[in-house]
This record gives C-alpha cells, structure tokens and sequence, in this order.
C-alpha cells in the first residue's frame, strides 16, 4: 500500500579477522586497518546509508560499496543480493561494532517506501542529520553536513529532484543520472537540515504523485 515500508533485508555477514595484505592492497584500506567487514543486502542504497553510518558508530571505513547489476529481483545467487559492502577496521573488534551499526540501521532505520497501492514503485527520501566519513566523502563535503538522500525509478526521479530542489534550500552534490546499476535515478543534497527535510517531502510528493498519475502532464 500508498507508504509502505519496504524494508531490506541482510543476506550475509562475515569478519575476516586477518586478511591476506595483497587483499588489504587491492582494497586500499588505510594503514594500520587488519580487519574487514563484509555485508551483502538485498537493497543497495539503505545499505550505503548504513555504511555511512557505521563510520559514525564504530573505528571504521568502508573499504568497498557496490551495487549489483540490475537489482535484487534480478539477483545471480541467493546472497548476492543488490549491494555489498566491506568496511577495514583496526581489529575484528571495531568489525563488529561497525557491522552492527549498519545491521541496526538497516533494520530499525531507513527503509524504501511504496508510492503506490501495489508496491510496484518504490522510493527513498532520508534525511541524514549529519553524515559520517563516507557520504561526506561521496559528496565533497565536511562530516557532519546534513544530506538528503533522494533514490526512485527514473521519470519520478527526475521529476522529484527537480520538486526537492525548488522546495528547499539544497544543493545538489551528487547525481545518480538513470540508469544507475539496479536501474534507478536520484541524487544527494546538503543543505541545514530542516531543508533536507523539505527536500525529501517534496521529493516523496511527487513521486507518490507520479504514481498515482503516470500520464497526466
């Protein structure tokens, strides 16, 4: 139904405790970093949002995000998903915690909403008070920044963003043009954070009304 949280879902956890240093290499992780974390879900950008707030909750970075091709109803392998996601910590330790603040995040936090009856069109419009290492680095701004992270199919991406960005006072950071990997559309605004909010209003607005009103222009 109209609002529906769609909710994602963790398909595999691992802690490598001690990974071989080429891996360590090839991943780039930061010096003094010995452990990995490693999650896949079936839904890629509630999970980037987690990550982010891992580095938030817990000594960590994320060493690797991406998503998968096509989306989760689209998935090669049961636990493939739509998204993995590793961070590097100093210990197994720090991997852990950083894990469960993104599992916490993941299950009690954000989540995709339904724009329609049938839940056939789904939406992301979360305000983040205040990001943590990794969005603010996607984004080219300081920890800390308010973002809206604005995520839906394409016209009512492009449409939406349009809507959030007269609503508020937001700037776009990053745009995520369609078609993304799982073949989505959206973007990343800053701005205070009562405009992140506006923002992601106006952008559940439209989309709902797109939905509802595919061919009314």
């Amino acid at each position: 139904m109209i609002g529906d949280a769609l909710r994602t879902t963790v398909l595999s956890v691992r802690i490598i405790p001690n990974p071989e240093p080429l891996l360590l290499r090839s991943l780039e992780v930061p010096e003094g970093h010995r452990s990995l974390g490693l999650i896949t879900t079936d839904c890629d950008d509630v999970s980037y949002a987690a990550l982010d707030e891992a580095t938030k909750k817990a000594e960590v970075q994320v060493a690797y995000a991406r998503s998968m091709y096509a989306g989760s109803g689209n998935a090669s392998t049961r636990l493939a998903g739509e998204f993995i996601g590793i961070l590097s910590a100093p210990g197994p330790a720090q991997a852990r915690s950083g894990l469960e603040a993104a599992i916490d995040f993941i299950e009690n936090q954000a989540s995709f909403y339904s724009a329609d009856e049938g839940n056939t069109i789904p939406y992301f419009a979360h305000c983040i008070a205040q990001t943590g290492s990794y969005l603010s680095k996607q984004a080219e701004v300081p920890a800390g920044t308010p973002m809206a992270y604005l995520i839906a199919p394409p016209m009512e991406a492009m449409v939406g963003l349009d809507e959030a960005l007269k609503a508020a006072r937001v700037e776009l950071k990053v745009f995520y043009g369609p078609p993304t990997e799982t073949n989505f559309a959206g973007g990343l605004l800053v701005g205070k954070q009562y405009a992140c909010q506006m923002a992601c209003e106006a952008f559940a607005r439209t989309v709902r009304g797109i939905a509802a009103e595919p061919v009314r222009f």
